[in-house]
């Protein structure tokens, strides 16, 4: 399960800057001040933080619910107060995320030449399985090369990716290069919009990268303004399919963009850290 699969709530529409889903934030916070500490958080603490950026309690409320009933958090009582800590699932879904924003990178300078292709025909009374093995392939980084053949540059753990889903028996998966008449470019332009994802690059610059005046006015301190950016960032690590540098345009924005949101997430981390402190309240799980 990815974490946007089943996102069926109304945006917040009063947050400083654009309007996003109280799960994706939720996802933000959980990665940022809960990942890997062995804590569960008082819920009322979280509407606290989320009334930073304009999320109602209502909406808290409803998202940490749909979560937990995901399977993504386990709540834990103690006296009259609710705490919600990470499932082993969640940690997963949130680990891979960090790997992707500061390990992986937002440019594929390291590509080998070769492609993970995975095939497939699913019978009609598998819809809701055909439309779940897309929506993870787009995950990892898949494109629609034609119909029933994906693709997505270097090698792909497919064998994990297709573990869950219990559909190896309608699944071809192969490793393959591109020849004659075929040229990589063209696997880049037919199975990728190389265009929607450099314009995704560059509405985040607009965004974030505004010079001289600070990112969001609006928002009160710089734990929202940590919040909005993360999860403006995973958003389009999540969308861009790792394509490689050399198949894609010299002012390819993703480097600028990436370059901006390091220096903007090093800037906010001191600040809002210690706002999350004060504003936290937590308690050890195991």
């Amino acid at each position: 399960m990815t974490p946007s699969s089943s996102e069926s709530e109304e945006p917040a529409r009063d947050a400083p800057g654009p309007a996003v889903r109280p799960q994706s934030l939720m996802f933000s916070f959980f990665g940022i001040h809960v990942l890997g500490r062995g804590t569960g958080v008082y819920s009322g603490s979280v509407i606290d933080v989320f009334a930073r950026v304009g999320v109602g309690e209502e909406a808290v409320r409803s998202t940490l619910a749909r979560m937990a009933k995901r399977s993504l958090l386990v709540r834990h009582r103690q006296g009259r107060k609710v705490y919600f800590a990470l499932t082993p699932h969640a940690e997963e879904v949130l680990q891979d995320g960090h790997r992707r924003i500061w390990e992986t990178g937002a440019v594929n300078r390291d590509w080998d030449g070769t492609w993970t292709l995975v095939g497939f025909s699913l019978p009609d009374s598998h819809r809701r399985e055909r439309h779940d093995l897309r929506s993870r392939l787009l995950w990892e980084g898949f494109g629609p090369l034609q119909n029933g053949l994906w693709i997505a540059p270097g090698e792909k753990d497919a064998a994990a990716i297709l573990a869950p889903l219990g559909l190896a028996e309608y699944v071809t998966v192969l490793r393959a290069q591109a020849y004659r008449p075929t040229e990589a470019a063209d696997l880049v332009r037919k199975g990728f919009d190389a265009a929607s994802i450099a314009d995704g690059y560059r509405e985040f610059l607009r965004r974030w990268d505004t010079g001289d005046r600070p990112p969001l006015p609006a928002a009160p301190d710089d734990l929202a303004r940590q919040l909005m950016l993360h999860t403006d960032w995973l958003r389009l690590v999540r969308q861009d399919p790792h394509l490689p540098a050399e198949h894609l345009p010299e002012d390819w924005p993703a480097i600028r963009a990436e370059t901006c949101f390091r220096a903007l997430a090093r800037k906010y981390e001191p600040a809002a850290a210690r706002l999350a402190d004060e504003v936290l309240d937590v308690i050890p799980v195991t």
